[in-house]
């Protein structure tokens, strides 16, 4: 299904960081949902402004509730070794978010009414960065955008059409990845190589036609 988005003009990465700024103040005082009564900290964002990668995950962890900051834990830090193997610069090439902004007691799956109360701004994130490519990390982020019932492992690796104009491919949660340690050919680190592998060659295919 093609999701339609509201664009929001920002022509210069200064305009970018200004208007996800705005989004961010609004997003801090949010109490749209009861997690606002458990949380920490909201955890709206990390990465370029002007990235051309977008990855949108689940929800913020304990360590993402302390600091802030979306995927700084174990999983966070498995994700950073697959990216600098695949010649990935998450600080350069990547806007990492949320399917919604603040953590869930006990790490729980984020509930339908939680993301829709987070809606407006992770559209809004898309909308003001606007990627070339966005990845869809997990089960709960890919949930967002697809309707029918799926397996991660059935549409992960796969160019999705979701939006207009912005290529989506679904990849597996670092968090699965976790409890998965095996890099024969076929297991599930092995296939996350081959999607970041083959992002990297559609990254660099983007960066030579512009």
């Amino acid at each position: 299904m093609e999701h339609l988005l509201t664009k929001i003009s920002c022509s210069t990465t200064e305009e970018k960081e200004k208007a996800l700024k705005e989004l961010q103040n609004v997003c801090t005082q949010c109490k749209a949902c009861e997690l606002y009564k458990t949380r920490t900290s909201t955890v709206f964002s990390d990465g370029s402004a002007s990235a051309r990668i977008m990855l949108i995950g689940e929800a913020p962890g304990a360590d993402e509730d302390a600091t802030g900051t979306p995927f700084v834990g174990r999983a966070g830090q498995l994700l950073n070794t697959f990216l600098e193997e695949a010649g990935i610069d998450r600080k350069k090439d990547l806007y990492i978010c949320n399917t919604i902004k603040c953590r869930p007691p006990q790490n729980r799956v984020p509930t339908n009414e939680e993301k829709a109360a987070c809606q407006a701004y992770l559209m809004g994130q898309i909308s003001i960065v606007n990627p070339k490519i966005i990845l869809l990390c997990g089960s709960t982020a890919a949930n967002s955008f697809i309707d029918q019932d799926f397996k991660i492992s059935q549409i992960r690796g796969k160019w999705l059409n979701i939006f207009e104009n912005i290529e989506v491919m679904a990849i597996f949660h670092p968090s699965y990845l976790l409890r998965n340690h095996s890099l024969e050919q076929g297991s599930p680190r092995w296939l996350m190589k081959k999607d970041l592998e083959n992002i990297k060659n559609k990254l660099d295919e983007i960066k030579s036609n512009i």
